[in-house]
């Protein structure tokens, strides 16, 4: 196979043009420190905290191997025709049919294909259909991989903590995204599969969940919505590295990456 255990890292929702700046800089140097196999981030933020361009999702891929997305998929017009023909980059698996795009994917890493998975959460989101049938559906469109990881882009904990359960033994992770806030839960459950309810953010933490504070305070304190923007200072990169192994498809173990980028 040619490396027994695979190192992957995951790197939690990129919130902005510097944090996508940050990110790229920033992995080269962390690919030789961590030793690392491969690498996959969640870009669904991208552009301004909202979405992603073809011109980002490049810059990202420059230093990554794979961009999942979120809810904010198809949120800048021009992510569509991207999506329909880069295949590494995935929007959730579980939105309605006819959408452009892929909800799963694959890249070789370590002399290993790794599958990668994205399915959006029901409760407190946008309507989209079962995120437990569309990742069944995905681990058989990627019988071929030899580990697969899951992006869990939810709101509710509980939510996220059952599609683990249900994933369980069939991936080697399942790591949560969407709510840009750290969880303190990362374990690798009984089946093998690494678990966490969320991985973080690439983002500023002087702002709030990523974003500038006053946009956020109007809505809070005047219940109405304002414009919002990535907050400025220095960028926090969350991220989580699976020990991953090939010939199980399960997790030998897991760690929380930490990094700020001045």
């Amino acid at each position: 196979m040619g490396a027994v255990v695979l190192r992957l890292l995951f790197i939690g929702d990129v919130v902005g043009e510097r944090a996508v700046e940050a990110v790229a800089g920033l992995l080269p140097g962390l690919r030789e420190e961590l030793r690392l196999d491969g690498v996959v981030v969640n870009g669904e933020n991208a552009a301004g905290g909202a979405g992603i361009t073809p011109e980002l999702a490049e810059r990202l891929l420059s230093a990554a191997d794979f961009i999942t997305l979120g809810d904010h998929a198809f949120d800048r017009e021009e992510a569509a025709p991207y999506l329909e023909q880069e295949g590494r980059i995935i929007r959730p698996a579980n939105l309605p049919e006819g959408l452009p795009g892929q909800g799963w994917g694959s890249f070789e890493a370590g002399g290993a294909r790794v599958g990668v998975v994205c399915v959006q959460g029901r409760l407190f989101m946008r309507e989209v259909c079962s995120p437990f049938e569309a990742a069944d559906r995905a681990l058989e469109g990627l019988r071929g991989a030899d580990v697969v990881l899951f992006d869990l882009h939810a709101e509710a904990t509980s939510e996220k903590q059952a599609l683990g359960w249900h994933l369980d033994g069939r991936a080697a992770a399942a790591l949560g995204t969407h709510t840009h806030v750290p969880t303190a839960d990362l374990r690798l459950l009984p089946g093998g599969t690494a678990y966490v309810s969320d991985v973080g953010m690439a983002g500023s933490p002087d702002g709030i969940i990523g974003m500038d504070r006053e946009g956020f305070m109007e809505v809070f304190f005047r219940r109405r919505r304002a414009p919002v923007h990535p907050a400025a200072g220095p960028v926090r990169v969350d991220a989580v590295l699976v020990e991953a192994d090939p010939e199980s498809g399960g997790a030998a173990g897991a760690e929380r990456i930490f990094r700020e980028v001045p």
